[in-house]
């Protein structure tokens, strides 16, 4: 199990993914949590999953909080093969919760209600990605591998 959590990739690849997932979760995590940058906070949010999208109260209450937390440990570096697994899950949900019957195509020229989900996808493949490589360079992970008793 110790080599699933730390072992990582030697390579900057996985770094530069893992940081960049980190980076677009964070303001979505913000949005749905606290409010920012224009979204409706966690009770706008987890009352929208519930009433709208008929979500179990229990997941929509752990949406926002995934989003917040799981960012800072994406970009420290810190058990990204986990991360990336509740991340992937999470992604999955939302796909199926809300996008899957927008089509594929995200809505750049706003002729429907909504986006599609090739955003996710992506989303989903840098998951992926972490998942097989590790944190890479520049990590948590690596340190404690490289200073472990």
């Amino acid at each position: 199990m110790k080599n699933l959590n730390l072992t990582a990739a030697n390579g900057y690849a996985a770094t530069v993914i893992r940081i960049t997932l980190g980076l677009i979760i964070l303001p979505h995590g913000a949005q749905h949590l606290l409010g920012w940058f224009g979204g409706f906070g966690f009770s706008g949010f987890t009352g929208w999953l519930i009433e709208v999208k008929h979500l179990p109260s229990v997941i929509a209450y752990m949406v926002p909080f995934i989003e917040i937390i799981t960012p800072f440990f994406l970009i420290l570096g810190y058990k990204s093969r986990i991360v990336s697994i509740i991340v992937f899950i999470l992604f999955v949900g939302i796909i199926f919760a809300d996008h899957i019957d927008k089509g594929f195509f995200m809505n750049w020229i706003g002729n429907i209600k909504g986006e599609g989900y090739e955003y996710h996808l992506l989303i989903l493949s840098m998951c992926v990605s972490l998942l097989l490589s590790g944190s890479g360079k520049k990590s948590l992970d690596e340190y404690f591998v490289h200073n472990s008793m």
